[in-house]
């Protein structure tokens, strides 16, 4: 489950979210890739004010969301819940949620993998619904919210509470999928075909900022919690807490600026009736999607590519600390300040790597990145032992490449969708990211039971970056855009 500075081709920008790349196509548009302001609104995309207003709303849903995936998940809540099962359960170990006998030290783990396999079925209807309704903000809006009010309410676990832990988890985690799914499927309306990639990678970087900006103060609170007079647990749930208020406060900018558009299936009934209908008919427009997908072999392809090389990139993320901690002997406070480095150098090569999808386009840029991933992986491997220094250099790398990589694999996909599926379709990549997040880790684990190496189980992460550079370089990206009828930009 992750952004402030435009990427710009030339010159400096004066406001912080502009969108900046008019001088690459020498016109009044925002976006560069050779559209004009008057073509973009022949093609159906608002003025440049107005499109302009809406990107820099609509970088906010980042910078709201990624204290959730940044401070709760991947620090504070699964060590936490785990003491909280761990103070339930019996003499053996085990708690027993619904009647299941569950080792404590697993709990965190099955909760979330719950989460992720609800979330997998959410989706999919969620996104056909929005799309078949028109009604994109409200259902955002809702899964925003609802996730934002089970993450504020973890600061009531404490005790034993383990139940209420797992359904606020699950609740929270399911929400922020369902919610992200809707907010990238306004990125095709909100951006012209020469925008996508500089918005998408300015997202990130607003997202990659905010975790680190809320990280850094938790961190704070968390490690300067005795001399502040607040216990441990205390200082964790207030942090826990906070990602939620946070998330609830900056949500409320991109639900006010971003825009509805007319939906292109929309039932022709009143307003009600057709939001009933939408929602008798999501399941049905689900398995149509996925009929539909075969039309479009060339994104499926491009799916398929992402699907190997994000599941790469996620066990890297989350398979760095054991690596750290049980290969190369890295203590908690090192391995800390690594995930606080990966953060902050992200929103560099975030934006970084969006400067360079300008020049030299999105696939481009993606293959460069995979290659770097590789060496990274590679560099790993030989990484010696004790040392924090060389390890916070691969933490540095693997911070300039995480938010370019994941920034430009989103716009790449949004010139893929056909207009008027956007949310439809952004399920299915979502589920391509979440619903096979089991296959890295698992090819790791086997690995390490193999050979009992750390060092073999990382190094086999590298088929995921090989093959998914192969699939992706068999993309003809101009020829999958044309086949979705999307209009290309002028570098892909």
């Amino acid at each position: 489950m992750a952004r402030p500075l435009p990427a710009r081709a030339h010159g400096t920008n004066d406001e912080g979210a502009r969108v900046g790349t008019e001088t690459v196509a020498g016109a009044g548009d925002a976006g560069g890739g050779g559209d004009s302001g008057d073509t973009a609104e022949a093609e159906g995309f608002a003025g440049v004010a107005e499109r302009r207003r809406e990107q820099r709303g609509w970088y906010f849903y980042d910078w709201a969301v990624s204290v959730f995936s940044t401070s709760v998940l991947t620090v504070f809540l699964g060590p936490y819940l785990t003491s909280v099962a761990e103070a339930a359960a019996d003499g053996a170990g085990y708690v027993h949620p619904l009647g299941i006998p569950v080792r404590a030290g697993s709990y965190f783990a099955y909760t979330v993998s719950v989460s992720v396999l609800l979330s997998v079925l959410v989706m999919p209807l969620a996104g056909a619904v929005a799309d078949r309704s028109g009604r994109k903000k409200p259902i955002m809006g809702v899964f925003a919210y609802l996730g934002a009010a089970a993450t504020t309410g973890m600061f009531f676990l404490e005790g034993d509470r383990y139940l209420l832990g797992g359904a606020l988890l699950v609740v929270a985690n399911v929400s922020y999928a369902t919610a992200v799914v809707v907010y990238n499927s306004f990125l095709p309306q909100i951006a012209t075909p020469g925008e996508r990639d500089a918005v998408s990678s300015r997202g990130w970087a607003f997202g990659y900022a905010s975790g680190s900006l809320v990280l850094v103060a938790n961190l704070a609170l968390f490690l300067g919690h005795e001399p502040l007079g607040v216990g441990e647990g205390t200082a964790v749930r207030i942090c826990l807490a906070s990602a939620g208020l946070w998330w609830a406060v900056f949500a409320i900018i991109p639900l006010r600026r971003l825009r509805e558009r007319p939906a292109a299936h929309a039932p022709a009934a009143g307003a009600a009736a057709a939001a009933g209908m939408s929602l008798r008919g999501g399941w049905r427009q689900l398995a149509g999607t996925l009929r539909d997908l075969r039309r479009y072999p060339l994104t499926l392809m491009f799916l398929l590519a992402y699907l190997l090389y994000n599941d790469g990139v996620q066990t890297v993320i989350t398979q760095a600390s054991v690596f750290g901690a049980g290969e190369l002997g890295m203590d908690q406070t090192t391995l800390i300040g690594a995930i606080l480095l990966v953060q902050i150098l992200a929103v560099a090569g975030a934006l970084l790597l969006g400067r360079l999808a300008v020049r030299y386009g999105a696939k481009r840029t993606i293959l460069g990145s995979l290659v770097a991933w590789t060496a990274t992986v590679g560099a790993g491997y030989v990484l010696p032992p004790g040392e924090p220094v060389w390890f916070f250099v691969l933490a540095a790398a693997i911070g300039m490449v995480l938010g370019g990589t994941q920034a430009l694999s989103r716009s790449l996909y949004a010139q893929l969708v056909p207009p008027g599926k956007e949310a439809e379709y952004f399920s299915l990549y979502e589920v391509s990211d979440r619903g096979t997040s089991w296959l890295g880790p698992l090819v790791f684990g086997l690995t390490y039971q193999l050979t009992g190496s750390y060092r073999d189980a990382i190094i086999s992460l590298v088929i995921f970056f090989v093959l998914g550079f192969v699939l992706l370089l068999r993309v003809p990206v101009r020829r999958a855009v044309a086949a979705v009828g999307g209009a290309a930009p002028d570098r892909i």
